[in-house]
């Protein structure tokens, strides 16, 4: 009887292996069935995530502003332009749909700018500088309601004349350094890692105005995940990422405009109109993670 045992579970084991092989079978029917669909429909296999980006290298170095200060050189603090490689104190929208980038994707004529680092007064440029445009931070029907950005919008975030931490909405902290906690100032980065800033512009545009008096007014931050009646049209999100190639002691840190949390970006939005709807409508409001072409990752 002992030996006989096993013989009786063969059976068992044959019905087992067999419905195995059925279930496996049928996992694969579905992962063809579901490639096939994600190629009929792109999308279908795409990452959740409303977001499209632009990789935009260093350009060039000027003490210019062409929205705060236009048509006066040398009457700001000195600013590190990314983007469009003309923009300067002159600088209108023709001149930067007319300009070559350092984005990528190149059909990004945008400028984008901030005040320049310095370390130990030498500045420093980043090594990374990525510009992200996400629906994000407001209800699933509105971001299935996002605009694209009007071209020729013109947009200051952040607070150049902060006084204290209490003034900004800027956030800086280490790459591959998770442990040190962010701040609005800059913060001591290990050995081997990266000081990093972050900032978010506003996305609900009134509607009318490419530009304010302040810079900011015409844009306004959501309310309750909601753009407010006064700013109706929720735009994409733009998420300025910088990374620079220092660490160390934070004292040794300054911006052009002063402490860390004074840190401010500028945008001045020279996107082809066919381009900016088309990422809108193909990666925004449909909630997918695009790459620098616009296409579904």
């Amino acid at each position: 009887m002992d030996r006989a045992a096993p013989l009786s579970g063969i059976p068992r084991r044959l019905r087992l292996a067999t419905a195995i092989g059925a279930l496996l079978a049928l996992l694969g029917t579905y992962l063809v069935s579901t490639t096939d669909r994600a190629d009929a429909a792109p999308g279908v296999n795409a990452i959740r995530v409303a977001e499209f980006p632009a990789d935009c290298t260093y350009s060039h170095r000027l003490p210019d502003d062409p929205i705060v200060f236009p048509a006066l050189p040398g009457a700001s603090h000195m600013h590190s332009f990314f983007g469009s490689t003309v923009t300067n104190a002159h600088t209108t929208l023709p001149d930067l749909v007319r300009s070559t980038s350092t984005c990528n994707p190149r059909v990004d004529v945008s400028s984008y700018w901030v005040p320049t680092l310095y370390r130990d007064n030498v500045a420093v440029e980043p090594s990374i500088a990525t510009f992200y445009y996400l629906g994000e931070g407001v209800r699933a029907d509105v971001v299935a309601n996002t605009q694209p950005i009007p071209q020729g919008l013109r947009l200051v975030a952040g607070n150049a004349r902060a006084t204290g931490p209490g003034d900004s909405i800027a956030r800086w902290s280490c790459l591959h350094a998770g442990q040190v906690p962010p701040s609005k100032d800059f913060v001591n980065c290990p050995a081997g890692t990266m000081l990093e800033s972050y900032l978010d512009f506003p996305q609900c545009w009134n509607g009318r105005d490419l530009d304010s008096p302040d810079h900011k007014s015409h844009l306004a931050y959501p309310v309750n995940q909601a753009c407010p009646s006064t700013h109706p049209v929720h735009v994409p999100k733009l998420r300025q990422v910088l990374r620079y190639p220092v660490n160390g002691d934070p004292s040794r840190f300054r911006l052009a405009s002063g402490p860390g949390y004074t840190m401010h970006g500028d945008f001045f939005n020279a996107w082809p109109i066919e381009e900016m709807a088309r990422r809108v409508q193909d990666c925004i409001r449909p909630v997918i993670k695009c790459g620098h072409d616009g296409r579904p990752i």
